[in-house]
């Protein structure tokens, strides 16, 4: 059976970037590592250089991964909400494209998980 809505609704969305205290929620995730199932969310600030992301925070979330220590970065490929991207590691995250809710995904060739099970 159907649902059918009855609204229209109209609420006051609470995952607004006013309310993240000037960071901005970006979903990444590593392609064809299932270890990682679904994109990680992180509150960053906008003005946080992509490089540093890559440096400081990625260790932290993907380091324990058998993989992320044999990254050629820069073989690696990258899209924000669907476009292709080639980051500038020194520019901002919203100099590079990449607002409030965006997703980055990256792939990187010839990882393909653990003994290739994309896991």
């Amino acid at each position: 059976m159907p649902d059918v809505a009855i609204g229209p609704y109209t609420f006051e969305s609470k995952d607004r970037v006013e309310n993240f205290h000037g960071n901005q929620v970006v979903y990444w995730h590593w392609e064809r590592h299932l270890m990682f199932y679904a994109a990680v969310a992180m509150p960053l600030p906008p003005s946080m250089p992509f490089g540093a992301v890559v440096d400081t925070i990625f260790p932290q979330i993907y380091g324990y991964h058998p993989d992320f220590k044999k990254i050629d970065w820069a073989a690696v490929t990258w899209t924000v909400d669907g476009a292709p991207l080639t980051p500038d590691p020194e520019a901002s995250l919203i100099e590079n494209g990449i607002g409030h809710k965006s997703l980055v995904r990256f792939w990187t060739p010839g990882l393909d998980g653990i003994a290739g099970t994309c896991s």
